[in-house]
């Protein structure tokens, strides 16, 4: 297992949730949830510029973004969505590396287990999209330990990272 913190994301429509690991690359923990800027990220939405602080801030090693491919295996809408979020991110963060995972039932999955331990309506709105960006790292963390390898696809890396202005 590689070693360093990892930060998990569930790109939503409204919501970004976020979770990150342990150092050593054991555990997923929520972390917060962040609105979404839009339908197209770009590097000043207010939600890709707490993503970069985050990751600067935690010492984050990589990424991991939620892809939430079609049954078939296929790109739809959504999966085309989180790729391009990925995409912007990644070209922010570098170098920094970002990768695509499958995510495929992880949002049907957060709800139920939150469900399952009391939380429900407003409140459950509140955190699942944390609960599945930990459900999204954690698959990850955990796939990566059976296998010894990095798992899903790895996003563009664009050289070196570009000086942020402060303020």
């Amino acid at each position: 297992m590689r070693p360093g913190v990892r930060l998990g994301i569930d790109v939503g429509e409204v919501r970004v949730g976020v979770a990150t690991s342990d150092p050593d690359g054991i555990l997923a923990t929520p972390v917060r949830t962040v609105p979404c800027a839009g339908a197209d990220p770009t590097p000043t939405d207010p939600d890709i510029v707490t993503l970069i602080e985050l990751t600067d801030a935690l010492g984050v090693v990589e990424v991991v973004v939620g892809w939430p491919l079609l049954l078939s295996g296929a790109e739809g809408s959504s999966a085309l969505r989180a790729r391009r979020y990925a995409e912007v991110l990644a070209t922010e963060i570098a170098p920094i590396g970002v990768r695509l995972v499958d995510e495929r039932f992880t949002s049907v999955d957060a709800h139920r287990g939150l469900r399952e331990s009391g939380f429900a309506g407003r409140r459950q709105r509140a955190v699942v999209d944390q609960a599945a960006a930990v459900l999204i790292l954690q698959g990850a963390l955990d796939a990566e330990r059976g296998s010894g390898r990095p798992v899903g696809q790895e996003v563009g890396r664009h050289g070196r990272r570009k000086p942020r202005a402060k303020g």
